[in-house]
């Protein structure tokens, strides 16, 4: 089977690309490495430096005849979609299609797209959300990704592409970036290693589910073997604040680093937390580790970055 991986440079789908080629598939990576590290890229892998909004991705899908592609390219920053939604749209909205018409074009089967459970839902009416949970994004972040499932569910009806929607929650592991604005627990760590200072948005109580990043891999692979068209979440159900998670992390690096708290910002989702009982229920798939391991994980690959 030949896999074509969009952000295939990119913390989530450089490991899910490990764990494809590691299945015995055939990998092809795009990434135009704005975010993405070429480090990260698997040398079995075949590997294009494209934008996603490139013309020229049609000829990828027409040379090496794609069959399935997992779709993580994307602009992930939330706060910068609410200041520049323009750009959001362009990169999640048209840079999506521009695949998917290159693709429905040169026999495309099937689309795993990288979703969001934290932001596509908005602030909850219950917790944790399932799937059946009214979607009420309070970003244009988390607008342009259900319009790409709506996309999705067009090229279903009308082109017969099967697609399989993952609704992360907030995923976190070795290779994510302390770079931005995503990934609190990348910058958290980073800063806490350099002895830098973190600061805590607000007070600090307001809730993610922290998936670990080797849980979400194991979920691609399962969705991989899946028949037909379905949406599925992707998280542990386990409400943590960033307070919690500050404290977790200043243990486990050693820092003597003090809890700093700066305004809050505008907008930010309150409680985030989504069940993965469907998916279970479906595939057997479930979180397996835990919080405290998992930062562990992260932390000693942050330990070897900071080191080199």
């Amino acid at each position: 089977m030949k896999i074509l991986v969009t952000g295939g440079a990119g913390f989530i789908g450089s490991n899910v690309a490990d764990a494809f080629i590691a299945e015995g598939e055939d990998v092809v990576i795009v990434d135009d490495l704005s975010s993405g590290k070429k480090e990260n890229i698997n040398s079995k892998s075949k590997f294009y430096q494209m934008d996603i909004r490139d013309a020229a991705v049609e000829n990828i899908f027409r040379d090496e005849k794609i069959d399935v592609m997992y779709h993580h390219a994307a602009q992930m920053d939330v706060r910068r979609s609410v200041d520049d939604p323009k750009f959001d749209a362009s990169v999640n909205v048209l840079g999506f299609l521009n695949l998917m018409e290159a693709g429905r074009k040169h026999g495309l089967k099937k689309v795993l797209f990288a979703s969001t459970g934290g932001a596509i839902y908005g602030e909850q009416d219950y917790f944790p959300a399932d799937e059946n949970h009214p979607t009420r994004p309070l970003s244009p972040y988390g607008i342009t990704k259900l319009v790409t499932e709506k996309y999705l569910f067009f090229y279903k009806e009308v082109y017969g592409i099967d697609h399989i929607v993952l609704r992360y929650a907030n995923i976190y592991g070795p290779r994510q970036s302390p770079h931005g604005e995503a990934g609190v627990v990348a910058i958290f760590t980073s800063k806490m290693l350099k002895g830098e200072q973190p600061v805590i948005n607000g007070e600090g109580k307001q809730t993610r589910d922290y998936t670990f990043v080797g849980d979400v891999v194991r979920a691609n692979v399962s969705a991989l073997k899946y028949s037909g068209s379905n949406i599925f979440n992707i998280g542990t159900g386990i409400e943590t604040d960033v307070n919690q998670l500050f404290h977790h992390l200043k243990n486990l690096t050693g820092s003597s680093c003090k809890e700093e708290h700066a305004p809050a910002k505008a907008g930010e989702q309150m409680r985030s937390v989504i069940s993965s009982k469907k998916i279970y229920e479906a595939l057997g798939w479930q979180p397996t580790v835990k919080l405290e391991d998992g930062l562990k994980q992260t932390v000693e690959f942050f330990k070897l970055k900071v080191k080199n």
